[in-house]
C-alpha cells in the first residue's frame, strides 16, 4: 500500500464528532447509574449498556486524540457485543438486539477494514488517514442500514417527544439513535 495522505476527516468536523458523540453518552450513562435501576429491566440495561459501548467505540474512531484502548481491543468489545445480541436475537428478544448486533457488526467492520498507520501502532485513529475501507460493498449495505434506521428513530423519537412524559426516556433513546445511525452513516462514507 503506497503513502497514505494526511488527514481524511477535517479537524473540526472530528472535534464536532467528539463532542456530539460524548454528549450521547450522558443519556445511557445517566439510565445506566440511577437510583431506581432496579426496576428496569435487563433487557434495558442490556440496551443502554450497548449504546454507551458504541458510543466510546464511535469517540475513539473519531477523536483527533485517538482511543484509549487499542484497535485490538475494540474489536474483541464489539465481537463479544455483537455475540451477546446475536444471541439474543435468536432468543426470539424485541427488534433493538437486531439492531444493536449490526451496529456492532458494523463498527467492527469499520475498525477492521481501516488500513492503520504503522506510526500509531495499535492505536485506532481514523482521522489521520485517507485510506479507504476494504470491502466496499459492505460498507454501502450498511450505510443504506443506518440511513433509513436514522431517519425512522428520528420520526419516532420526534412524535414520542410530543406526546410521551420524558421521565419515559424512550423519546431521549430514539433521538440517540437517530443520531448515532447518522454519525455511523457519516463514518462509512468517509471511508469509502
Amino acid at each position: 500500500m503506497g503513502e497514505l495522505e494526511d488527514v481524511q476527516i477535517p479537524a473540526l468536523v472530528a472535534w464536532s464528532l467528539t463532542a456530539a458523540f460524548a454528549l450521547l453518552a450522558v443519556p445511557s450513562l445517566v439510565r445506566l447509574v440511577r437510583l431506581d435501576s432496579l426496576s428496569t429491566t435487563p433487557d434495558i440495561r442490556q440496551q443502554d449498556l450497548a449504546e454507551l459501548l458504541m458510543v466510546l467505540a464511535m469517540l475513539a474512531m473519531v477523536s483527533p486524540l485517538g482511543g484509549p484502548i487499542p484497535a485490538a481491543g475494540w474489536q474483541a468489545i464489539l465481537v463479544l457485543t455483537a455475540g451477546w445480541f446475536f444471541v439474543a436475537a435468536l432468543r426470539g428478544r424485541r427488534c433493538c438486539a437486531v439492531h444493536h448486533l449490526v451496529s456492532a457488526a458494523a463498527m467492527l467492520y469499520m475498525i477492521t477494514a481501516m488500513p492503520h498507520r504503522g506510526d500509531h501502532g495499535p492505536w485506532l485513529v481514523m482521522t489521520e488517514s485517507s485510506a479507504k475501507l476494504a470491502w466496499p460493498v459492505l460498507a454501502l449495505a450498511a450505510i443504506g442500514y443506518f440511513a433509513v434506521d436514522s431517519v425512522r428513530a428520528g420520526i419516532i423519537g420526534a412524535r414520542w417527544a410530543r406526546t410521551e412524559s420524558l421521565r419515559d426516556h424512550r423519546a431521549v433513546r430514539q433521538v440517540c439513535r437517530a443520531l448515532m445511525g447518522a454519525g455511523m452513516a457519516y463514518l462509512l462514507v468517509t471511508g469509502l
